[in-house]
């Protein structure tokens, strides 16, 4: 087991200041440290669980951040999209992997890790503006109503 392999620490540069996408990126930063935990306890049906919840929610947010650019007529939206099913390739990759007997565990810890925070610090900074910019002109009561129907689509209640 390699000893570089950590638990993840939100850190305050990470808030993109829209409450929503925040809780969410926290609870993947959460399915991230869980698949630390169940690694750490060698039990491999709970690895298999948190992977499988970890991406089905990965893919739910991606989902839901993909609907919130297209809302506010983010320009780069497409763009951020193709990141999204880059990174969507490469986890499925990994899941058939894993599926299929190989111990990915580690790695999908490592790729997420990585790459979460990297792209929270730079794709997920750039649509920020264009959402609290509309958020603020006026829209405010509609986006919220926006957000409460389209997280019902995405996110199922526990």
């Amino acid at each position: 087991m390699n000893s570089s392999v950590t638990r993840l620490v939100w850190t305050d540069d990470l808030n993109t200041g829209i409450d929503v996408i925040d809780g969410q990126h926290r609870r993947i930063v959460d399915y991230i440290n869980q698949i630390h935990e169940a690694r750490l306890r060698r039990d491999s049906r709970l690895v298999a669980e948190v992977i499988e919840a970890a991406v089905d929610y990965t893919l739910s947010h991606f989902g839901f951040e993909e609907a919130l650019m297209e809302e506010v007529g983010y320009p780069f939206a497409r763009a951020h999209t193709k990141v999204h099913q880059l990174f969507t390739r490469r986890v499925a990759d990994l899941q058939l992997r894993f599926r299929a007997g190989e111990d990915v565990a580690e790695e999908l810890h490592s790729l997420l890790a990585k790459w979460l925070f990297t792209h929270i610090r730079n794709d997920d900074a750039d649509y920020v503006s264009a959402v609290k910019s509309r958020i603020q002109h006026g829209n405010e009561a509609r986006h919220r109503g926006w957000a409460a129907r389209t997280l019902g689509r995405f996110f199922r209640r526990e």
